[in-house]
């Protein structure tokens, strides 16, 4: 993102009393790391001090010791400096470390930083806490305290949005299909569909485009669907892991252009692709949310096959334009990141859509347009064999095989095995008219560079 529009919402926040303290921080806390031979943060601090004379020479020992682990440091400095004078040192300190000259944009040192990665200073959490906590003292909670991390934290940037600024819906309103279709979605509208036990439940994309998050309860499941704009996944969650449930929200941070959650009872950060903490307290826990299927398909499409669904309501409690596309329109538009993300991978457009999937550990990426051409694809991820049938919607559900073979079917949502058996497509499983099953197994859309980012070791089928 532009230094400019982060300057221009972080004076909006601050002027919303977005600084306001949110509660005491909860993490563990744990001793400072030693320093060694880096400065104290106070050196980097006074970078923000009001007298220029000040941050000047603060700019000035910091060259005069320099590290490369520093460049994150006045990165993370720079975006919020109000200092032309200031601000152009920092950024003079940038070109004559990496080389790299200034052309208005600031992503070409990320991906410097994250291509050479020379390490933190030892206290970078603690940094993190002081300055993002000036935003929002709910930012603090994150990173005070030394917690326990997962992922490199020089890859965790702000989203230009506080703790829940992008306001998740918790038990919305629904409204059945007939009074949905009546009033506000178009057949060709796109939702996302979820089936539990038997209950069906419609997720406007231009809805959730606002929201990015819906904490739901299904047949009696409570449940957190994440949509991450940026990468373009809408994700299912279980909310609940071994009788604990973790009440999920919008972190405010990203990690590789894909949305942090954050869990309200420890401040915990989760990775949205995985459904695990990689940031604080749980961080080293071992868990990890139970991933249940979800379908990208279109309003006609999925009132078609669930006349007696239920669909998110309009009344959500919040102003916004929920026409269809309203939301992230300009981002949409072009094949342009609004974050940096250390590798792209030109096989396909960055957003270009795929299936994702990962089981046993092994991700994959489908081209979308493939299946689209490929109706009825066969293939294995880990030890998982499955196969992926696409509807003329264009809609893709995923199905174990145990070693089956299928080819399409004599109508719609059917295929057959080797033997010539009929199997039934459903929300739950492959059925054969013998009663046999096979169960549905969880895949999601993406762009191509979100999962490629997360998963650069990923197979491609396209």
């Amino acid at each position: 993102m532009p230094k400019l529009a982060l300057v221009i919402i972080l004076h909006v926040l601050m002027s919303l009393g977005a600084c306001a303290v949110q509660g005491p921080t909860q993490g563990v806390a744990n001793d400072p790391p030693p320093l060694g031979d880096h400065l104290p943060l106070a050196v980097f601090y006074d970078l923000m001090a009001d007298d220029e004379d000040v941050a000047a020479a603060a700019l000035e020992r910091i060259e005069e010791n320099w590290k490369d682990a520093y460049a994150v440091m006045l990165l993370d400095m720079i975006y919020f400096s109000t200092s032309d004078r200031i601000d152009a040192s920092m950024t003079r300190a940038l070109e004559r470390a990496s080389g790299i000259p200034f052309n208005g944009d600031y992503d070409p040192y990320y991906r410097w930083i994250w291509s050479e990665n020379p390490g933190l200073h030892p206290r970078y959490s603690a940094f993190m806490a002081r300055v993002y906590g000036e935003i929002d003292r709910g930012f603090t909670e994150y990173f005070d305290g030394y917690p326990t991390t997962l992922i490199r934290l020089d890859e965790v940037l702000w989203g230009g949005v506080n703790r829940d600024g992008i306001p998740p819906l918790s038990s919305p309103k629904m409204v059945r299909a007939d009074s949905a279709g009546a009033r506000y979605l178009d057949d060709d509208d796109i939702v996302f569909g979820v089936f539990i036990d038997g209950e069906a439940r419609a997720y406007p994309k231009r809805i959730l485009a606002w929201h990015e998050m819906v904490k739901d309860e299904i047949a009696g499941r409570r449940l957190t669907g994440v949509y991450c704009t940026l990468c373009g996944a809408m994700i299912l969650y279980d909310s609940t892991i071994d009788g604990t449930y973790h009440e999920l929200g919008t972190s405010g941070f990203l990690y590789r252009s894909n949305k942090l959650m954050y869990d309200q009872g420890t401040q915990s950060l989760w990775s949205t692709l995985t459904g695990e903490p990689a940031i604080g307290p749980l961080a080293d826990q071992g868990l990890q949310l139970q991933t249940l299927p979800v379908v990208t398909t279109t309003w006609g499409e999925w009132r078609s096959r669930h006349p007696d669904t239920l669909a998110l309501s309009l009344e959500t409690g919040r102003e916004r334009d929920y026409s269809e596309g309203a939301a992230y329109r300009d981002y949409f538009a072009t094949d342009q990141l609004m974050f940096a993300v250390p590798k792209l991978d030109r096989r396909l457009k960055n957003k270009d859509e795929v299936l994702a999937l990962r089981y046993e550990g092994e991700p994959l990426a489908i081209s979308a347009a493939y299946l689209a051409r490929n109706p009825v694809h066969q293939d294995r991820a880990g030890s998982t064999d499955f196969v992926v049938l696409t509807d003329t919607s264009g809609a893709n559900r995923v199905y174990e095989t145990a070693g089956q073979r299928f080819a399409p079917g004599d109508g719609p949502d059917t295929v057959v095995d080797d033997e010539g058996r009929r199997w039934q497509a459903t929300e739950s499983a492959l059925v054969a008219a013998d009663g046999r099953s096979l169960r549905r197994l969880p895949a999601h859309r993406s762009f191509w560079f979100g999962w490629y980012a997360q998963y650069p070791q990923t197979r491609l089928v396209q």
